[in-house]
């Protein structure tokens, strides 16, 4: 009988990344890896070496530590080690056929290093899986153009496919679904708010096809011209998960988090639409932030305290948070099926 040539496929799961630790060093060291991505801030390269290094890093580091300094806990950054704790939850469910990996963009582990760990296993193919579920140049983008990067001084490159996005994936919006019905059972709120990561209008309409993208309401249908659109994605994240909770359209809104710099970012602005919402007697908001599958700082900190605040501040009375997707047993089961369909 002749043996099969066939050899194990790998799995590749990528998050954004997260410094070593609290101190400002090691938190400027993240911010000039993370900022100096030619997709994160796509300006020419010397503009952005002079932008990252001599203004944004030197500035921004000690004040970023002490916002990391909230998030982290014994276990240290929860981004990372609930990527760790999926891997091995992954691993489980999946046959001996399968080895699965972590990377991180930025930072440690790297995409190198979980390239390196499946190489060694002698795969025949590899799953990367960007843990984005909006496709975005300046993350899924990102993480791919790495990962060719690297491969491409391999000897041998094995099949490599990528997952795109997975904002359609029914376990990924009935998971959130499910973890925000917990907060609607116990009480109602005036308002729901989806608070996605902002990005440059500009790299939206750098990516628009047949120049459809207007950030309007262009956005309220998903099709093959706006599939990649990220803005797009988003207001589609939030119809799934708001058709799963029963939630009208003025029930809900959808908002853009965390800009950087003066130029125009997608909105409305979460920091602006909320202080609205309290000025229109809605005093009690639940937020979940959909962009991303694990804990961070631009959800419990920034989403989770620092909104609460702003909210409070502008006359609003409770602002509760939907925790991420993280370690759920149902956000597991979502990968698995992701890679079987791959």
């Amino acid at each position: 009988m002749q043996q099969s040539t066939q050899g194990k496929t790998g799995v590749l799961l990528v998050n954004l990344g997260t410094p070593d630790s609290t101190n400002t060093s090691d938190v400027r060291k993240y911010l000039r890896e993370f900022l100096m991505d030619k997709r994160v801030i796509d300006i020419p390269f010397i503009t952005r070496w002079l932008l990252v290094n001599l203004i944004i890093a030197p500035f921004r580091a000690p004040k970023s530590a002490a916002e990391y300094k909230k998030l982290w806990v014994e276990r240290g950054s929860p981004l990372k080690f609930y990527g760790e704790d999926v891997i091995e939850m992954l691993r489980s469910r999946l046959s001996d056929e399968y080895v699965v990996a972590f990377g991180m963009r930025y930072q440690s582990p790297s995409i190198k290093s979980a390239l390196e760990e499946l190489l060694a296993k002698n795969v025949s193919k590899i799953i990367v899986i960007p843990l984005f579920p909006q496709y975005a140049s300046a993350s899924t983008g990102s993480v791919q153009d790495k990962v060719m990067e690297i491969v491409k001084d391999w000897e041998i490159i094995p099949n490599i496919s990528f997952v795109s996005n997975f904002v359609e994936e029914p376990g990924f919006y009935k998971t959130f679904a499910a973890l925000g019905r917990k907060y609607l059972e116990k009480q109602s709120y005036d308002h729901v708010i989806f608070s996605f990561h902002g990005l440059p209008e500009r790299q939206i309409k750098k990516g628009s096809v047949d120049n459809y993208c207007q950030l309007g309401k262009c956005c309220n249908t998903y099709h093959s011209k706006n599939r990649y659109c990220y803005r797009a994605q988003c207001f589609l994240t939030a119809r799934l998960i708001a058709k799963e909770l029963n939630l009208s359209e003025n029930d809900y809104t959808v908002t853009f988090q965390s800009r950087l710099g003066n130029d125009p970012w997608i909105k409305p602005y979460t920091d602006i639409v909320l202080k609205d919402l309290a000025k229109e007697g809605k005093h009690s908001v639940l937020a979940f932030s959909p962009a991303f599958v694990a804990d961070c700082l631009e959800t419990t900190v920034e989403v989770g305290e620092t909104f609460k605040e702003d909210f409070i501040e502008a006359g609003g009375k409770q602002w509760d948070l939907v925790e991420s997707l993280n370690d759920e047993e149902a956000w597991v089961e979502t990968l698995k099926t992701i890679v079987l369909k791959n």
